[in-house]
């Protein structure tokens, strides 16, 4: 073992798996155990420490060992020491009974009556080990015939449907307590009662002081008319929410005081007053904005 595995290489690998045995079965989140859980790296140092004591002792006993045999005993030592992996007595032993090889002294015992053209065939028994994978290859076949095809367990395409539906849960259950990531790319329109009631709501108390409560507009522009300063539609009002009107004379951007779903609801609201006429509007601003992607 030591002509293989000298002790440089077996103290970094035997460390190796102690350490990454660790980090799999202790819990540490995103951080390694051993940052985390500063008695890690006390253990890691003990470990460390065992293995030196062990190699040291190991090599001392050995030693000793050879320094009680006799002058045949280390010769027969060496030799040994000396053959490599597959001339060793394990090794062919072990080989032999996975095989069962016949020398090729023996050939002439396994030759059959007959030849072809001068070819003769040897009676030569199977391999264990292909017998044993035979064998296991039955077991396997049954066990799976009377699990999927009598007992009805759940065949790949059934797990597959049973893991997304469970997936489709899961994601549920995330969205309800996960971050608003909604952006001007991926919001949307909505037109239902209960979002319109809430974005008048939000619109109550962050922008009646500058577009009144009936949108017709007062240090901000009216926002019942067809004409937009930066832009109409739910994008281009999320976006100027979000971050603002024109340098140093536009709106504030809403985005540290807002969520992106209170954006969403109060520029629905928005959207849903075209077309008003409040009282005594403030004359329009900017441009006619179409939504060519609708058309």
């Amino acid at each position: 073992m030591k002509k293989y595995f000298p002790v440089y290489v077996r103290v970094p690998l035997v460390l190796a798996l102690f350490f990454m045995a660790i980090e799999y079965f202790v819990d540490s989140g995103d951080s390694p155990a051993f940052i985390k859980y500063p008695i890690i790296s006390v253990i890691l140092l003990l470990f460390i420490l065992l293995q030196i004591a062990f190699e040291l002792i190991y090599e001392a006993t050995n030693n000793i060992l050879n320094e009680l045999l006799t002058e045949e005993q280390r010769k027969q030592k060496e030799i040994e020491e000396s053959q490599s992996f597959t001339e060793k007595a394990f090794y062919k032993n072990w080989m032999q009974k996975l095989t069962r090889t016949r020398s090729i002294e023996d050939e002439k015992e396994l030759l059959l009556a007959h030849d072809y053209d001068g070819i003769k065939e040897l009676d030569n028994v199977l391999p264990p080990w292909w017998v044993y994978l035979f064998y296991a290859c039955i077991l396997f076949g049954v066990v799976y015939l009377v699990k999927f095809e009598i007992m009805g367990a759940p065949n790949q395409e059934m797990e597959l449907q049973n893991e997304m539906a469970q997936a489709k849960i899961e994601v549920a259950e995330y969205m309800k307590t996960a971050p608003d990531m909604m952006d001007e790319k991926s919001v949307i329109l909505l037109t239902d009662a209960t979002t319109l009631a809430e974005g008048k709501a939000i619109y109550t108390t962050n922008c009646v002081a500058c577009h009144r409560a009936d949108a017709g507009g007062q240090i901000g522009p009216n926002l019942t008319d067809d004409k937009w300063i930066l832009g109409g539609g739910i994008k281009n009002l999320f976006h100027t929410i979000t971050n603002g009107g024109r340098d140093d004379k536009g709106m504030i951007a809403w985005k540290g005081n807002l969520k992106p779903k209170e954006i969403q609801k109060v520029a629905c609201y928005i959207i849903s007053l075209k077309g008003s006429n409040p009282l005594e509007p403030k004359p329009p601003e900017g441009e006619v904005w179409v939504d060519t992607v609708a058309k």
